[in-house]
């Protein structure tokens, strides 16, 4: 094998460990939510003291790969099916709630203005000269725009799309029960981060101003 391959840096990350006096163990974690780890805030250098305070002969090491779902908006929000839109609400919410069809919402809309209970739906202030910013309106949240191709509205951001599949990182955990973890990312990495950050940003602050840019960058 050519040793002019470019390493990747949890190979980069391996080496040095050997370097420290720690040998490197490749693992894969195959359930997050099961392992309960303490994350390590400090420097690499830093990391290694506290490895060799603690006694360890090696660190696992799991190579972090990039994958195509990080490029596109997730809010986090999960949705709620239990109540699937039962009772008869102009909020139009599919909340967990213990809602009869049949009697008045008792979903716990928070717009006090909108009257749940008519089986017509009206709204209070629909009269009113003054703008009405209830649920009547159709507004935008951000998990609206779950699933969302981040490049639309960061353009720069496709760039990345090259290094799909490549190792971006290495997670380190020294072995014992406390579970002691930090997590390095390769430059390139960091920065594709920062514009996913920053993009997810705007949409939580505007979706409705994020659509109007994406409508705007599609026409240039």
């Amino acid at each position: 094998m050519s040793e002019n391959l470019k390493k990747s840096i949890a190979e980069e990350i391996s080496e040095n460990l050997k370097q420290h006096g720690l040998t490197a163990i490749p693992v894969q974690t195959l359930n997050e939510e099961a392992e309960a780890s303490r994350y390590f805030a400090g420097t690499f250098e830093e990391f290694v003291d506290a490895a060799k305070i603690l006694g360890a002969k090696g660190i696992f090491v799991e190579a972090l790969y990039l994958e195509e779902d990080e490029f596109y908006y997730n809010s986090g929000v999960e949705e709620d099916d239990d109540c699937d839109g039962c009772c008869d609400c102009c909020c139009d919410c599919d909340c967990d709630c213990d809602c009869d069809c049949e009697d008045d919402c008792k979903c716990g809309c928070k717009d006090e203005k909108c009257d749940c209970s008519d089986e017509e739906e009206s709204c209070c202030c629909k009269d009113s000269d003054e703008e009405c910013d209830c649920c009547c309106e159709d507004e935008l949240w951000p998990e609206d725009l779950d699933g969302l191709d981040l490049s639309l509205l960061r353009p720069e951001i496709a760039k990345y799309e090259q290094y799909i599949g490549e190792c971006c990182g290495a997670r380190l955990v020294v072995p014992g029960p406390d579970h002691l973890e930090v997590e390095i990312f390769a430059e390139w990495f960091d920065e594709f981060a920062t514009l996913v950050d920053e993009a997810s940003a705007e949409i939580e602050e505007d979706p409705a101003k994020v659509l109007e840019v994406i409508e705007k960058n599609c026409k240039e």
